[in-house]
């Protein structure tokens, strides 16, 4: 860089034989005394030494010589100023190569240093030549540093020491040497250059600007310091740090061509601070819609408040992170929060609880615990005025007044804050979460929220978390969730890797080791496919829990491809203030398919398919279990589907439009089948066969249909005559109603096979 060759600009000041009229004996300003006709000044046209210079005998204690023009002083441009100069006689002087520092409006800037290194002749006639170096950037080597405030400068030089000296000084010579601070003159450029302090509490804004606006395709550096930016700073450049940058919570710091995470761990001096910065420019910036960590472990002392970190309460495009881990540092700042209030809940106010007292301390996001609450119930929002508490699902059996425990379990990712936020993603994260914090809080409401190939590693309460609907199209695909309670018994476990409410969820290809629960689900239109969980223990004739848990009636859901290994499927109405059937489609629109079940050392009461009504009156309305594989090993089970009736039982004469066929079992009593064919023989003649359809029908269930009854071979009677005529059927017949009788016009005997059904089909 040199401005006299690139711009033009005029640095020199003139050479003293075109007159003493513009060099002053004072500041140089306009209006200061000058040396033409002073006594003590004389152009000399033929020195030997010089040619023409000026001879000026000291007669103040500073004896000043400026030049009156003003030598522009540019942002990142390093003027050197030289003066050669020699003693004649008298007293030997010092001497200093000075300025007067100028800004805008033709102010003098205060607070600068207007004076070179001192220079002491020694001897006379010898040469000596002075020089310093002005500029506006704070750099080594730097005499004079006058900051981005500074606009020209009178240029000269100062004679202090004692009076009646006499000295020659040659024609001054300012040079553009900005050079020799750059250290790569076509790529780079420093803010040091534009007036960056570096100390940590100049604002060093502007510089930094200054610096991004003159780069111009080049690279700006950050050199080594500490600088404060007082506002929101966005780089349209590529930017190199060696310095850091502090800016507070609330100003966006965006890094448009190096948006990576590398780039703010570089630039700030926590690297948890820097993933804050740039999680905020990703929600600020529209210049890019994904943020990558760059493989970087990330480690994390407190909950991530997404709210307060980005500003924002909505957001609704698209917006990604990727690669790298973030990982948990032990500390009280993940302590599990929990809070004791009385509440009010009635089936006529909805989801909510009234006259909720100590509201203000209960968190939006916090697990409600108490008489009557179904699992993985949260605060969704709060009304401090009003004492009202919003839920995330109604109470099954809580209408009154009672205590309330609300716990608020700490998360690395946070987004309870926001009200909405949609078409957020995570892939290829790990959650290093050390048994001390839980993984993910979603926003009350959203849409699309997808979390792919990523790890939850040692969860303490919970991996993925929904307080309301933020999960609606909930995609979670390939991420592995790694529980921290392997060791300990299924039943004695408390985590839980995920919970929804919201409708559209899929949960597709994940492996999910040794929860409480995998997931607890309360929407409908789920797609659960390709997942392996499993939640076994060293127990013999061991509690096995739920690894899926369906708390809908109508959930229209698919459970297809997946290995359900030491868990069951639970499908419960635990979401339901009013949990006994009431003209609505009941259980229903289930399919549960291509699965591989497997158990070991299990109880022989234990199932794989487990239906818990929290109401009376309830049936089944559509259910299909197709081409599932059921084994157990170290043991055997009386069947793999039951009624859990804790609450209620179904209404089996209502039973619809069940299909459970195709399914392959090993050490499992009784193979559940419907439709059931099945081959009677009676031995002796009877007008009435009682056929029995138990105990293959699912669920115990009474025989409701007889889709057919064929005869294998002659039926004859007590004659040996062959008889052509028809029986009639009589359904739901015994104690249990799972008999038919077959009435003939006379006795007779012989085989028939029966197509039995426990529903009424379609």
């Amino acid at each position: 860089m040199n401005k006299v060759i690139t711009d033009g600009v005029l640095l020199m000041p003139p050479q003293f034989s075109g007159g003493l009229d513009v060099w002053s004996r004072q500041d140089g300003t306009p209006g200061s005394d000058t040396y033409d006709v002073s006594p003590n000044a004389a152009f000399v046209p033929a020195d030997p030494d010089f040619g023409g210079c000026l001879e000026l005998v000291k007669t103040d204690a500073i004896q000043k010589l400026r030049w009156m023009g003003e030598t522009p002083i540019l942002p990142g441009c390093y003027l050197q100023v030289r003066a050669k100069i020699k003693a004649m006689s008298g007293p030997l002087p010092t001497v200093h190569i000075a300025a007067w520092a100028g800004g805008a409006g033709g102010v003098r800037l205060t607070g600068v240093v207007e004076q070179g290194p001192p220079i002491a002749l020694e001897s006379y006639g010898e040469v000596v030549e002075v020089s310093a170096i002005i500029g506006v950037g704070n750099r080594n080597g730097v005499d004079m540093v006058w900051g981005r405030e500074a606009r020209y400068a009178h240029i000269g030089l100062d004679l202090t020491g004692t009076t009646g000296s006499v000295v020659r000084v040659d024609d001054i010579i300012v040079e553009d040497i900005t050079n020799v601070f750059l250290r790569d003159m076509l790529a780079m450029v420093d803010v040091r250059d534009f007036g960056a302090v570096g100390d940590g509490t100049t604002d060093d804004l502007a510089a930094f600007e200054a610096a991004d606006s003159a780069a111009d395709g080049r690279t700006v550096l950050v050199s080594k310091g500490t600088y404060f930016l007082g506002d929101n700073m966005t780089f349209e450049s590529r930017v190199r740090f060696e310095g850091k940058v502090r800016i507070s919570d609330n100003h966006v710091f965006a890094l448009t061509k190096d948006f990576d995470l590398p780039s703010y761990v570089d630039a700030f001096e926590s690297e948890e601070l820097a993933f804050k910065k740039a999680l905020q420019a990703l929600f600020d910036n529209s210049d890019h819609e994904s943020l990558d960590m760059g493989g970087r472990r990330i480690t994390i002392t407190e909950p991530i408040d997404v709210r307060n970190v980005v500003g924002r309460d909505r957001y609704s495009t698209r917006r990604h992170i990727h690669s790298g881990q973030l990982e948990v540092q032990a500390g009280v700042a993940w302590d599990t929060e929990v809070f004791a209030a009385q509440g009010t809940y009635s089936v006529a106010s909805g989801a909510k609880l009234t006259g909720v007292t100590n509201i203000a301390s209960i968190p939006v996001g916090a697990l409600v615990e108490g008489n009557g609450v179904g699992r993985e119930v949260y605060v969704r929002a709060k009304n401090i005025a009003a004492q009202e508490i919003t839920l995330s699902q109604r109470l099954y059996d809580a209408e009154g007044t009672q205590n309330f425990t609300f716990r608020r379990f700490k998360y690395v990712l946070d987004f309870s804050g926001m009200e909405d936020l949609d078409r957020f993603s995570l892939e290829d994260i790990e959650f290093r979460l050390q048994e001390e914090a839980s993984g993910i809080l979603l926003a009350p409401t959203g849409l699309i929220f997808s979390v792919e190939n990523c790890f939850f590693t040692g969860p303490k309460d919970r991996g993925i978390t929904s307080p309301g609907e933020g999960c609606q199209g909930l995609h979670v695909d390939r991420c592995q969730f790694l529980s921290s309670e392997n060791p300990i018994r299924s039943q004695d476990r408390t985590s839980i890797a995920l919970n929804t409410n919201g409708n559209d969820v899929k949960l597709r290809n994940n492996r999910v080791v040794k929860f409480r629960h995998f997931a607890v689900i309360a929407g409908s239109g789920s797609i659960i496919t390709g997942n392996h969980f499993f939640q076994g223990d060293g127990e013999t004739n061991g509690l096995r829990l739920a690894g899926i848990v369906l708390t809908g009636t109508n959930c229209r859901a698919t459970l297809d491809g997946n290995y359900i290994d030491n868990c069951f499927i639970e499908w419960s109405n635990e979401h339901d203030d009013e949990p006994d059937f009431n003209s609505e489609y009941s259980f229903s629109q289930l399919n549960v398919s291509n699965n591989i079940f497997l158990a070991s050392h299990v109880a022989p009461w234990f199932s794989y398919i487990v239906v818990k009504p929290h109401g009376a009156g309830h049936f089944l309305n559509g259910l299909n279990v197709q081409g599932n594989f059921f084994r157990i090993i170290g043991g055997q089970i009386d069947r793999v589907e039951r009624i859990d009736n804790s609450f209620a039982d179904f209404n089996y004469s209502r039973m619809k439009n069940i299909t459970w066929r195709d399914n392959m079992y090993a050490a499992v009593d009784v193979p559940t089948i419907n439709p059931f064919v099945y081959t009677h023989t009676q031995q002796t003649e009877s007008d009435r066969w009682v056929v029995s359809g138990s105990p293959q029908l699912p669920f115990g269930g009474w025989v409701r249909k007889v889709e057919s009854v064929v005869a294998e071979g002659a039926i004859r009677n007590i004659a040996n005559v062959r008889r052509f005529d028809m029986p009639y059927v009589d359904v739901a017949q015994g104690v249990n109603n799972d008999e038919i009788h077959l009435n003939w016009s006379q006795p007779v005997r012989g085989d028939v096979v029966l197509t039995m059904r426990m529903d009424t089909p379609l």
